[in-house]
Order: structure tokens, then sequence, then C-alpha cells
């Protein structure tokens, strides 16, 4: 059997855009494990988790993840890493589609995986999605945010 590490490794092997086999990087997980991408709100289950990887890579295609530190701590394997890439695809937001810039991305990031029975129950990720979204070009709106926090307190 594999170490927690090693599954782990194997996962982001898995995940790079030159290899990308979601399905290879499902069959890592428990039955019911999750993948949580916790700086958006969002969590992955079953068939879903390879929908995760394509979905990333159709907008970043030569995504690579820089592994900087990797700790092994029992069940537990923490990662500090930086996702690159290339913003070649169309970006989906609740709004609409920020079209292909051409940019690169070096985000900083950090994961937690939880292991069992060699198997990932939870992937958590925290990845700086303000500053993948700066790196694309969308910069947070202040204006619109200031505009609709002085309109809700005033009731107008």
């Amino acid at each position: 059997m594999k170490s927690n590490e090693e599954v782990v490794r194997e996962a982001y092997r898995l995940s790079e855009g030159n290899v990308l086999d979601g399905d290879g990087f499902r069959a890592l997980f428990a039955e019911d494990g999750a993948f949580n991408d916790v700086p958006n709100s969002l969590t992955f289950r079953g068939d879903q988790i390879p929908q995760a990887l394509t979905g990333f890579a159709s907008v970043f295609p030569d995504v690579h993840r820089e592994l900087l530190e990797v700790h092994a701590l029992g069940d537990v394997v923490a990662v500090k890493l930086r996702i690159q890439g290339t913003h070649l695809g169309v970006f989906p937001t609740p709004i609409g589609e920020i079209p292909p810039t051409g940019n690169r991305i070096d985000v900083p990031t950090a994961d937690l995986w939880y292991l069992r029975d060699g198997k990932i129950e939870r992937f958590d990720c925290y990845n700086a999605a303000n500053v993948l979204l700066a790196q694309i070009g969308a910069n947070p709106d202040f204006k619109s945010a200031i505009e609709a926090a002085r309109t809700a307190a005033t009731g107008a």
C-alpha cells in the first residue's frame, strides 16, 4: 500500500495539464470523499471531482502545481504550493465569462489532504483566488461594492 504522501503526490501528478486524468484522480478518493475549494465555497463529490479538474484545465490547459513543501503528519498531508498556468480558456463568473487573456497565473496555495486507509477522505484547497483573479485582470470592483453598501445602509 502506498504511503499517504505517495497518494497525494500521485493526485497532483494526475491533475497536471499534460496528464489530466480525472478518473484516476477520482479513484484516489474514498467513496464518500470530498474535494473542497474553500475560498470559492465549492464542494465536489463523486463524479463531480473529475469535473472540477477538467473545468479548471479548460481555463488553464497548461496547469502545473509546483510543490514547495510537503509534510505528512499521520493521516494528514499538508502541502504548500503554487498553481501556475496560462489563461487560454473562458473563465466563468456568475455574471458572464471572462475571455482568455493569455496572462500567466502563479497562485499561492495551501492544501490539506485527509486520508483514511490509503484513500483521500477530504481534500481542502486554500488557493488565493483574489490573486488568480487579479492576474487575469479581474480586479475587485470596489466602487460598486461601496455604492451597494451605502444603499443597503440607507435603505434607499
